[in-house]
């Protein structure tokens, strides 16, 4: 396996592999690797002919400074998990490598989809987003490139802006991992304590609920259902939507087909993440 951290040394490296005809698959993650991703790298290297997996806490999708200090950080361990699972490419740029003095940022307009959920508590968070992406697909000019649908937002996200700039990239959306315990896999639950993880089923608990209630219940009876059985836990809900799989509108009274509901929720100081279509 070979590690880059500088963007020249991987395009020489990429720039050959395509010349022999190698198609390149490309999971971009921030680190602290959990089987969550593992599952996308693994997609990508029964899909693809060399496999880049990218590590880099981007800066600019955090809105929270103390969110992006805590990120957890473990690139020695990340490094040695890719390699035992066969893993062609690691990149692990600095933050001056991929935000040089002159580089140029993306203003791309979303519309909708960065003004719900996310966009609305967390602002800027999308055009950090779309900027450390493109940048990324600049550097690798993937084939495929693989995303995991618990960031549900975020691949909606991703798939407006590569059809926007024509990007030839396949965007494949993977299915969400989760514990035994039914909590979704994320790099923030490494810093749940025991008694915080058993807490925290409370979500998805309530996606489950929504997903059984659907079927006899309008979107917003199931909300408000949902709403309130969140209160019997002690975790902080930030928000429940029940949205329109493509544009992200919230849904009232009538369901469509995929109909997803996404949740967000603080548990301690950790912000947790979390969807399931319910339709």
């Amino acid at each position: 396996m070979k590690v880059y951290s500088k963007i020249s040394a991987l395009q020489e490296h990429i720039a050959y592999l395509k010349s022999e005809g190698k198609t390149i698959g490309f999971v971009p993650t921030m680190g602290a690797l959990h089987y969550g991703h593992i599952s996308l790298v693994s997609s990508a290297i029964s899909q693809c002919d060399i496999t880049v997996v990218s590590i880099f806490v981007n800066p600019t999708q955090f809105n929270n400074v103390d969110d992006l200090s805590n990120y957890p950080r473990t690139l020695e361990a990340d490094i040695n998990l890719l390699s035992e699972i066969n893993c062609d490419i690691v990149f692990a740029p600095d933050v001056e490598e991929m935000y040089p003095e002159k580089s140029v940022t993306i203003d791309l307009d979303l519309g909708n989809l960065a003004d719900v959920m996310e966009g609305k508590f967390r602002p800027g968070h999308f055009s950090g987003v779309v900027n450390i992406v493109s940048r990324l697909f600049e550097c690798v000019k993937p084939d495929k490139a693989f995303f995991g649908l618990k960031d549900f937002q975020q691949v909606s996200v991703i798939r407006y802006m590569t059809n926007y700039f024509h990007l030839p990239i396949e965007i494949i959306a993977c299915p969400t991992l989760r514990e035994a315990s039914g909590l979704a896999m994320s790099s923030r639950n490494t810093r749940l304590s025991a008694s915080q993880k058993e807490d925290a089923l409370i979500i998805s608990k309530s996606l489950i609920l929504a997903k059984e209630l659907a079927s006899k219940n309008t979107p917003d009876s199931v909300k408000n259902k949902i709403t309130d059985f969140f209160q019997k836990g002690n975790l902080v809900l930030e928000y429940f939507e029940i949205v329109n799989p493509v544009t992200l509108e919230s849904l009232e009274g009538d369901w469509v087909s995929g109909a997803t509901a996404c949740i967000v929720a603080y548990c301690g100081e950790v912000r947790l993440i979390d969807n399931m279509e319910l339709i």
